[in-house]
């Protein structure tokens, strides 16, 4: 049995339950050693075997699995691994090989983020709508899901793997119709011992980004959500009725 499994953002006490009581039990770890957090391996047991995917190519990942096909092993894939995870590709191997899988989710980064911030990305009158996307670089993205298309609805955006490309990203997004002065953030390394937060606007990016030395591991967030204009939430407004409580205004 092969389990994909969720790492969390970075801390390793952010790894699910199930997900580190699958770790002690595992005969083998194949983890994502370029971004998972290596505290996460002393969940393992002395005889597990322990590899580092960071420098193997999908068919050494999958042969490991099938030689094991009789133990339990544990993919580990930093976040949760249906959002830039290349799970499926694994999956489909898997598939034709007959060997049964199971996915565990974990908590995302864009989560992690989002605590590091202390923010909402859905807050009444400003946005509804989290969009999880990425510049095109080495993998392309389908054309109708370019940034400045996906700008243009003017929700939250969360961007994921272009810390490398962040001057184009603000052009990109002003070009899609974000003020320059929106406000913009950027949270490298969530949850990690050395994460690091910096509020900017849209138009400061890629310098802010520059100025602190950052130009890898990090998510930048583009939102109003990043404001101080909202409305108050109907489900808490007292004079509101829904199921569990009569309007008392």
């Amino acid at each position: 049995m092969v389990y994909f499994i969720g790492a969390g953002p970075g801390a390793a006490d952010l790894i699910t339950v199930r997900g580190a009581e699958l770790l002690k039990k595992a005969d083998v770890i194949i983890y994502a050693g370029s971004l998972v957090n290596p505290d996460l391996l002393d969940y393992a047991g002395k005889d597990c075997k322990i590899y580092n995917s960071a420098s193997m190519t999908l068919e050494e990942v999958t042969d490991v699995m099938k030689e094991n096909r009789d133990g339990l092993v544990v993919r580990l894939h930093t976040g949760d691994p249906c959002i830039y995870g290349a799970i499926r590709e694994q999956m489909d191997i898997l598939d034709e090989e007959g060997i049964e899988y199971s996915s565990v989710p974990g908590v995302s980064s864009f989560i992690g983020a989002a605590a590091a911030l202390n923010a909402e990305y859905t807050l009444p009158d400003v946005s509804q709508t989290v969009i999880l996307t990425r510049m095109a670089g080495r993998t392309p993205v389908p054309e109708k899901e370019e940034i400045s298309k996906l700008a243009a609805h003017g929700a939250t955006m969360v961007i994921f793997l272009t810390s490398t490309m962040l001057y184009e990203l603000s052009e990109r997004l002003i070009e899609g119709g974000y003020a320059p002065d929106s406000p913009a953030a950027i949270v490298y390394k969530a949850t990690w011992p050395d994460e690091k937060v910096i509020r900017t606007t849209v138009e400061n990016i890629g310098r802010a980004a520059e100025e602190n030395g950052i130009n890898k591991m990090a998510l930048i967030m583009v939102g109003g959500f990043l404001g101080s204009r909202y409305e108050r939430s109907k489900l808490y407004d007292p004079s509101f009725t829904h199921l569990f409580r009569e309007a008392t205004k």
